[in-house]
């Protein structure tokens, strides 16, 4: 595989859609790719943020993550929560994106990059977990500004969110969405 199989292959997550919304009913909902891309801009203003805190984070790494984060979805899709229950889906991803990324130098840097962002071992890998939540939370918000409903249990991601340690420099960002959404999510 080259670098230029890879990057048709990355292709596969702007056509493949977001699982959970598509149970949902939701008619052309976001795909991989879509969700990726607004997790790694929150990813970004978010460290950046911490930053201006005085928090010592590594914003380039923490964006090569969040971009990262999903690739392994190009081969095994994004696989219904349901489904999950049923086999390891990081497993999966891993040995995915072992393969995606052989024709890169840097395979095993970004695999490790992976390896802290499922673990959450580090600051940036909580920082692209907490924006991976929060990319799907505002998502939520948006589909039901629009009209869809049945949407409350991902909002069962909130309260993972105000656990995190990140919660304290984000909260007026994660209550501002909570107040979004019983206003209809109107911003």
């Amino acid at each position: 595989m080259s670098l230029l199989n890879l990057f048709i292959e990355a292709g596969n997550l702007k056509k493949l859609r977001r699982s959970g919304w598509v149970l949902r009913g939701i008619p052309n909902p976001e795909s991989i790719a879509d969700h990726s891309f607004r997790t790694a801009l929150i990813t970004l203003f978010l460290a950046d943020e911490l930053r201006n805190r005085g928090v010592d984070v590594d914003v380039e790494k923490a964006v090569k993550m969040a971009l990262l984060h999903d690739l392994g979805e190009a081969r095994i899709t994004d696989i219904p929560m349901p489904a999950q229950g049923y086999f390891d889906k990081v497993s999966g991803e891993r040995k995915a994106l072992r393969d995606i990324l052989k024709p890169t130098k840097r395979a095993e840097e970004y695999l490790e990059l992976f390896e802290e962002y499922e673990s959450e071992s580090t600051l940036e890998g909580k920082l692209v977990k907490f924006a991976d939540k929060l990319e799907m939370l505002v998502q939520a918000c948006e589909y039901e500004r629009a009209g869809f409903n049945a949407l409350d249990e991902f909002w069962g991601a909130l309260e993972s969110l105000r656990k995190s340690d990140l919660y304290p420099h984000f909260k007026d960002v994660i209550e501002g969405l909570v107040r979004a959404r019983k206003q209809n999510c109107l911003l």
